[in-house]
């Protein structure tokens, strides 16, 4: 059984950063891509950044490319989104998410079989 577990979320001002991680377990974690999506009230799942399962290959929302900056550590089964720059827009719960049978970008819900629990990210303005 595979779970993901986000953290990192919280209150910042406008122009702050965090960093937000999803620890996985289960089956081998450097097999799945992964990817970060984001979701306010009223509107659909929106993506935000996707890696490759080996770290080679990472793909950005336009409205967050150049601001935030996903990794992952294969060693540590963790993924991360660095989030600088923020804005009140990006304002929303955030959630890691697993996937095996998606073709690069992996911008797709449906492209992921796992989802965490999601984190909470405010931005002030």
């Amino acid at each position: 059984q595979v779970q993901l577990v986000e953290s990192g979320g919280g209150l910042v001002q406008a122009g702050g950063s965090l960093r937000l991680s999803c620890a996985y377990s289960g089956r081998t974690f450097s097999a799945y891509a992964m990817g970060w999506f984001r979701e306010t009230p009223g509107k659909e799942r929106e993506f935000v950044a996707a890696i490759s399962w080996r770290g080679d290959n990472t793909y950005y929302a336009d409205s967050v490319k150049g601001r935030f900056t996903i990794s992952r550590d294969n060693a540590k089964n963790t993924v991360y989104l660095q989030m600088n720059s923020l804005k009140p827009e990006d304002t929303a719960i955030y959630y890691c998410a697993a996937g095996r049978g998606g073709t690069y970008p992996y911008t797709r819900v449906y492209e992921y079989d796992y989802w965490g629990q999601g984190t909470q990210v405010t931005v002030s303005s």
